[in-house]
């Protein structure tokens, strides 16, 4: 038991104990006068029962304590509801309403205000933030909402009726926030909003929030939760997937090839990764779905060629998925592996990941790492890892974006090649763009237009 537990439950014994004490104790006076005075008359059911008073008293207010302590209705700092009081509200409210709007609040630069300003600062800014939006929604004639703090900078508000109504309003709210500041404290707000036309569910409905809270995310179609869910289950289980496969070029020709792995559905509808991706991670076997696309791969290509395909970077940090691997690849397998990994949150124990690196060598497997240019904990990574290529992040693919940053490209390329790392970069679409990441010296090429060119060839 943790020591936060441990006290906790010796916080609630002494309340109860405090509280206790004076009913007790005047029990206990009532008692002992009434035996002193009467006690020749005294009859004995006046003593069980006042006995059993006594017992009974005391064990209900301990028990009151306990479940008053168990059950906590607002969060200490924000005084909104805490998520779990918050989730049985509404989904009591859904359920009798039927039609339900959920809007997510966003404080989206809290973890930069907490690190310059201080935690307290940052608490101030939750509350002078609730405030405004619980003030600005009334305004607006939107009383008696529940909303509750989620985690973080987020909060989520129910309303009733459907979007339709609500669109507007909340348009209007992020307008009044362009310059919303508190103690000159820059205040940078978000919101999200969805009703129950997308799911009736809410651990759905709150999921499909924090998705559109990406950006990346906000042109995936607004498929039923639900169904998606499931299809995705079945694609797996029965092994429904198959390979978009696209060729990497050297200085002249492909050199390997990327395959793009996506599900099929019972009916044939496709299933691409953006959308599959999320639901196996929440269900907890990315391993188990790494595992089954490379032995798929292994039994479904003859070739001795290089292929690169994507796998989840802790399924490469997992004993059980790297044992598994093993076995695949001792038994004689041609086929070359470039695993692609990325991750949001830098890994920090890299001497282990590098151990791991190492030792897929001998098995002719290289690592790439990708989104450089982008995420934090891939500068750390080229900094860190011993790994074969680093893969700019697309963002730098379209021309534009190389002519203003060609000096970062430039940079990074010297850093990697300096480093004994291969460049790469992706999503090349046209000759302009092309020919200047040929300038630049980038390693490797992948695109629309170098599979063009390829197929006039």
């Amino acid at each position: 038991m943790l020591l936060a537990q441990l006290k906790e439950r010796e916080y609630r014994f002494r309340l109860a104990l405090r509280i206790a004490l004076p009913i007790f104790t005047l029990t206990f006076a009532f008692i002992s006068h009434t035996f002193i005075t009467t006690y020749q008359t005294l009859s004995t059911t006046f003593v069980v029962e006042s006995l059993a008073l006594l017992v009974f008293s005391t064990y209900y207010i301990f028990y009151l304590i306990y479940n008053g302590f168990s059950i906590k209705i607002t969060d200490d700092v924000t005084q909104t509801f805490t998520r779990e009081y918050l989730y049985n509200y509404i989904k009591k409210e859904i359920d009798t309403k039927k039609q339900y709007t959920l809007v997510l609040i966003s404080i989206d630069n809290l973890n930069d205000i907490n690190m310059v300003y201080g935690i307290k600062n940052g608490d101030k800014v939750l509350q002078t933030t609730v405030k405004w939006v619980s003030d600005f929604l009334e305004s607006q004639n939107i009383s008696n909402f529940p909303m509750g703090h989620i985690k973080g900078g987020d909060f989520i508000i129910g309303l009733e009726n459907t979007d339709q109504r609500y669109n507007t309003i909340v348009e209007l709210m992020l307008l009044k926030t362009d310059n919303f500041k508190v103690d000159n404290i820059e205040v940078k707000i978000s919101a999200n909003i969805t009703d129950t036309s997308y799911s009736n569910q809410l651990d759905y409905m709150v999921e499909h929030l924090f998705e559109l809270q990406d950006v990346k995310t906000k042109n995936i179609d607004n498929l039923n939760p639900n169904e998606l869910e499931v299809a995705v289950i079945n694609a797996v289980r029965n092994k429904q997937i198959f390979f978009a496969i696209q060729d990497v070029f050297g200085a002249k020709d492909a050199v390997f090839s990327e395959c793009f792995v996506k599900l099929k559905t019972a009916d044939g509808k496709i299933i691409y990764p953006k959308k599959y991706i999320k639901i196996i991670n929440k269900l907890g076997f990315s391993i188990e779905f790494d595992l089954m696309v490379i032995e798929y791969m292994i039994n479904n290509i003859s070739d001795d060629k290089k292929y690169a395909i994507n796998i989840s970077a802790t399924s490469l940090r997992n004993d059980k998925f790297l044992q598994k691997l093993k076995e695949f690849l001792n038994d004689g397998v041609n086929i070359k592996f470039i695993f692609i990994i990325s991750e949001i949150e830098y890994f920090s124990y890299t001497d282990k990941f590098n151990d791991i690196i190492r030792s897929l060598k001998k098995y002719n497997i290289e690592i790439a790492v990708d989104r450089l240019g982008s995420l934090h904990s891939s500068f750390l990574y080229l900094r860190e890892l011993d790994v074969d290529y680093m893969i700019f992040d697309r963002y730098y693919s379209n021309y534009a974006k190389i002519e203003k940053n060609i000096d970062i490209l430039k940079g990074f390329n010297l850093m990697l090649h300096n480093r004994g790392i291969k460049s790469w970069m992706k999503n090349i679409e046209d000759k302009k763009s092309y020919d200047t990441i040929k300038t630049i010296g980038i390693d490797f090429i992948q695109g629309k237009y170098l599979s063009s060119l390829k197929e006039q060839n």
